[in-house]
């Protein structure tokens, strides 16, 4: 068994690609940094940067990987901030 069908949501990358686009993870914003600028698969016509689900499939799976290390469940935190700013 490979890694990804171990650690993968559902039985193959695909359909956690489906769930993903499904879900509308790969809608970024307008800005992005040099930092970010390798995951991008393209910009829209709005300027909107769209993410590069395969990219972001393997960075989850690896980080499932080390989640899944670490012998105590109550030693994991997970935290997650999505701001929108105003105008």
């Amino acid at each position: 068994m490979s890694f990804g069908q171990q650690f993968a949501y559902s039985k193959t990358k695909e359909q956690d690609i489906a769930i993903m686009l499904a879900a509308e993870v790969q809608v970024g914003t307008e800005n992005c940094s040099n930092l970010m600028d390798p995951y991008m698969f393209k910009r829209n016509n709005e300027g909107i940067h769209i993410i590069n689900l395969a990219k972001t499939w393997e960075k989850l799976m690896v980080a499932a990987r080390i989640i899944a290390a670490i012998p105590n469940p109550s030693d994991v935190l997970v935290s997650s901030s999505y701001s929108i700013r105003s105008l």
